[in-house]
């Protein structure tokens, strides 16, 4: 059964990552060329999405420590499936009902989305905890996110060709994907390992929602290590959404492409994308055979010299005084952020006790969250008022407090 659910969630992770590298690699030619969206409304657009999250985080946690993970992840990429469906759909929804605008239409796909990745978010990684064991989750959490990224690869070429013949056509795959997939979890799913907490007698289900959610509370609260990450996960929301959202700007206005080589900006940036995947597979592999994730100390060691290097990675692009330093800088974050993900997933997992494990993932989910929400207008105001390269400066500084952290937890490690 271990070895079944493994495979599945391979099954999931390889898809979804298919599916957004559909969908994300050329929504910027749709939201723009296509939907016509201005700055400040794409802008919405994330702000929407991000707020959705922070409302909904905790309380699709909670649903999965109550009713089950299976249930969850399920109705989960059912939602995303419709979200990006009704993304795809716009154009003829706009033709079919004028009285709405583009702009609308749009957002209420976000919030679907929205709802939809908090349904999965905290509750597939609690399942395959699991169900895997969490001796064998992080070499499983490394090994997916190999498969990830090859899923991304593919989904690049995907898109490109769909975006080719309508723009629209890769958000429509996008969601059929998610929606088939939904459709095999139904039926291959199983949940063999989750204890549903017993229910007081004339307690009702909202009542016992409640519960469950205190209980992650005083997890978090009686945890130091939790209750840290959990404000710090605060700043590297921020930080992540002052980089992701400016990056491209400062390539663009700021650092420039060569111009000896004949490309347009669309064909640079394919290209960093799929230098990007194909590096970070290679580091994926090699940390796969050189790093035990089942070795409490080598996963604290990790996350802190993975913090440092993408701090520094961060600051040389800030500072890039040429596009060849530029590149190296963006490839080097985009490397450490694919071995990253695994390792703190592996690590969090290891921290947090099985029965509420879906809902402490969903709070920490909410403080990253209100980091993009608060956090990524503070660092695009500061571009606007200096510079974009001082905002960059702003967002690896707010990734600085977790350096204090994981270097506490790697002390405590040798202790």
């Amino acid at each position: 059964m271990i070895n079944r659910a493994s495979q599945l969630y391979m099954v999931m992770r390889f898809t979804a990552s298919l599916a957004n590298s559909t969908m994300f690699t050329t929504y910027a030619l749709y939201y723009i060329g296509t939907l016509g969206l201005n700055p400040f409304e794409l802008l919405l657009v994330g702000t929407v999405l991000e707020i959705t999250v922070l409302l909904f985080e905790g309380i699709t946690g909670v649903v999965a420590d109550t009713s089950g993970r299976r249930l969850s992840v399920i109705c989960g990429m059912f939602t995303l499936g419709a979200g990006f469906l009704l993304q795809g759909g716009v154009p003829w929804l706009e033709a079919a009902i004028p009285v709405m605008p583009v702009l609308g239409w749009i957002l209420i796909s976000q919030v679907v989305f929205g709802i939809g990745e908090t349904f999965i978010s905290g509750a597939q990684t609690a399942w395959i905890a699991d169900e895997a064991g969490e001796e064998q989750v992080g070499r499983l959490f490394m090994r997916a996110n190999r498969h990830s990224l090859l899923a991304a690869l593919a989904g690049i070429a995907l898109s490109v060709g769909l975006s080719v013949m309508a723009p629209h056509l890769p958000f429509l795959v996008g969601g059929m994907l998610y929606a088939g997939l939904g459709f095999v979890l139904v039926v291959y799913m199983k949940e063999t390992k989750f204890e549903r907490a017993e229910r007081a007698d004339g307690s009702s289900y909202f009542r016992e929602m409640k519960t469950t959610w205190l209980s992650g509370v005083r997890v978090v609260r009686t945890k130091p290590v939790l209750m840290t990450i959990v404000v710090v996960s605060v700043l590297g929301g921020a930080a992540s959404e002052g980089y992701d959202r400016l990056w491209e700007a400062h390539l663009i206005a700021e650092i420039g492409f060569p111009d000896h080589v004949p490309l347009s900006m669309a064909v640079w940036f394919g290209v960093i994308s799929v230098l990007t995947t194909v590096l970070s597979l290679l580091a994926v592999r090699i940390a796969e055979k050189r790093l035990d994730m089942g070795d409490s100390q080598q996963v604290a060691t990790g996350m802190f010299v993975l913090t440092g290097l993408r701090i520094a990675a961060i600051v040389s692009f800030a500072f890039s005084p040429g596009f060849a330093w530029a590149l190296g800088s963006v490839l080097a974050f985009g490397i450490v952020r694919a071995l990253g993900g695994p390792i703190y997933d592996t690590w969090l997992n290891a921290n947090i006790d099985g029965k509420v494990r879906a809902t402490v993932l969903s709070m920490i989910g909410q403080s990253d969250a209100l980091g993009q929400t608060a956090g990524g207008p503070f660092v695009g105001l500061v571009g606007e008022r200096y510079s974009i390269r001082a905002s960059l400066v702003v967002a690896a500084a707010l990734l600085s407090p977790l350096l204090f952290v994981f270097g506490r937890v790697l002390r405590r490690r040798r202790t």
